[in-house]
Formats: C-alpha cells, sequence, structure tokens
C-alpha cells in the first residue's frame, strides 16, 4: 500500500525557490568578484608645480595593450575606475607636445585606490 505524505511546496514552489537561490548565488559571485577584482587610480597633472587643466591622461594595459585616457579637469585632476587587480598598467600624461614620466601600476599592488601625481618635464 503506497503512503502519501503531504507536500510543503508544490512543484512550481520549487522551482521559484531553486530560481532564487541561483539569483542570490549569482549576485553573490558578481558583488564578491567586483569587490576583489577592481581598483582605481587618480591624482593630478602638474606643470611647474601648478595644475594643469586639458592635459591628456593615458592608462596603458599591459595585457592588451589597450590605452584608455583621460582630459584632465580644470584643476589638473584625473581619474580612472574599475581597473583589474590582475593587470598591470603603465600611466602618463601629455600637454602641448611635453609628456610627464610613466608610472608603473603593479598587480602586485595591494591598494584599492591609488593616488598618482604627473608632472609634465618641460
Amino acid at each position: 500500500m503506497k503512503q502519501s505524505y503531504p507536500s510543503i511546496l508544490n512543484k512550481s514552489g520549487v522551482k521559484q525557490a531553486a530560481v532564487a537561490a541561483s539569483l542570490a548565488l549569482c549576485l553573490l559571485f558578481a558583488l564578491t568578484a567586483i569587490a576583489q577584482g577592481s581598483r582605481s587610480v587618480e591624482g593630478k597633472v602638474y606643470a611647474q608645480s601648478a595644475p594643469v587643466a586639458g592635459a591628456v591622461v593615458y592608462l596603458q594595459d599591459s595585457k592588451t595593450n589597450d590605452v584608455k585616457s583621460f582630459i584632465s579637469t580644470q584643476d589638473g585632476s584625473y581619474r580612472f575606475g574599475q581597473l583589474s587587480t590582475d593587470v598591470d598598467y603603465q600611466l602618463w600624461a601629455e600637454y602641448k607636445g611635453q609628456k610627464s614620466d610613466k608610472k608603473n601600476i603593479s598587480s602586485f599592488n595591494s591598494k584599492k585606490q591609488l593616488v598618482i601625481d604627473l608632472h609634465i618635464k618641460g
């Protein structure tokens, strides 16, 4: 004789719970990856000790050689966000044909926020 037990959840309830649990795990993994895998670099561009507006700041990814650029703001500031912690970068600025020294950002540097000022030679 077959005995039946009352079900706490019907089949659609089980599916909904599984989908909700899957979405929660995906969200948790995404947030963990963002928290662990990104950093930012910011600073100011200077020429002769004065902030430079309109300088082009370059950030080169050492793995892909892709280059991002940013035009410094009125107070000479620049910022690059959402950078991978697993990649080395080179950073430099140019203004009116003059360049700053290139700065290296190592993947071994564990800081999440880097502040690097760039000085235009001239």
